[in-house]
């Protein structure tokens, strides 16, 4: 029996809602106190990164690379993802912490250069716990949201941004996508059609430290992992879109907001709900969901 199932929902999310039980459970990580302090200058891409991540983009949909704040903050942020594993809790409330908000945000010259001054940040954001033990997978082959991501001369209109919080191999889960040139049906009609050349699939392993960027109109997904895994994949995820177009969810988030614990509690709530579809969601993560956001 799961520790949830032994109190009631109601008494869970009373506990929840309370920021002392965070800090008891998670006393390296921050609310409210990091980023009311941080110097929010995040520098500027060297034209030669600029070349390289636009060139990428532009051929294959997606582009690698490492930064530092979250290799400071990534071994932090997989101990809490370990921490929600042994208190039951869905892992998306990792999203809770300064620290988690700091890496995302360390990429603003990045989201600048591609979605423009005015990006705002979607109230779309995951995090994965794939155990190997217990033949688990990522999430199946998708499209984050299509060709209607993509302006009309190709250049993305949203992007999604994944990290590794521990080695993500090809043994425990690694994503896996379908490079945006090798893909027939990429940005047309018969996006739901899919035609791979199974030679053109390009595994993603990962370190800790490093952070992937693509499209949110190329075909994803992670893979099967493998009992002789040595350890979880696990990793975390935030979108981003341009400000100037219809938002794609609401509410839009401003770059580098200083979010209030409530307002965080409620976002990790509406990501449960919004991506039952894409796992089996226990019907107490739904009931604790659907409480913090008032239900």
């Amino acid at each position: 029996m799961s520790l949830i199932e032994t109190v009631s929902v109601e008494s869970r999310v009373e506990e929840m809602t309370r920021p002392a039980y965070w800090k008891a459970n998670f006393p390296n990580l921050t609310v409210n106190e990091r980023l009311a302090a941080w110097d929010r200058d995040a520098g500027r891409l060297p034209s030669e990164t600029r070349r390289l991540y636009g060139a990428r983009m532009r051929e294959e949909g997606y582009f690698q690379d490492r930064n530092d704040t979250f290799v400071r903050f990534v071994p932090l942020l997989a101990e809490a993802v370990l921490t929600c594993k042994r208190l039951d809790i869905p892992p998306a409330f990792i999203f809770l912490f300064d620290e988690t908000w700091q890496c995302f945000y360390a990429l603003d010259p990045m989201l600048r250069y591609f979605l423009g001054d005015g990006y705002k940040v979607l109230p779309d954001f995951w995090t994965w716990h794939v155990d190997p033990a217990a033949n688990e997978a990522g999430w199946r082959p998708h499209r984050d949201k299509g060709r209607q991501a993509l302006a009309a001369d190709g250049t993305p209109v949203s992007l999604t941004v994944w990290a590794p919080l521990m080695e993500a191999t090809p043994q425990n889960s690694c994503m896996y996508i379908l490079p945006a040139n090798r893909d027939p049906v990429y940005n047309t009609e018969d996006e739901k059609t899919w035609k791979i050349d199974l030679a053109s699939i390009r595994a993603l392993p990962g370190k800790p430290g490093d952070f992937f960027c693509w499209n949110q109109a190329v075909l994803h997904w992670g893979g099967a992992s493998s009992r002789f895994a040595p350890h979880p994949r696990l990793s975390m995820a935030l979108e981003f879109q341009r400000g100037d177009r219809t938002p794609f969810n609401t509410p839009l988030i401003e770059p580098f907001s200083n979010l209030t614990f409530e307002a965080r509690l409620k976002l990790v709530g509406k990501q449960i709900l919004q991506y039952k579809h894409m796992y089996p969601l226990a019907p107490r993560f739904q009931q604790l969901a659907e409480r913090l956001l008032g239900q």
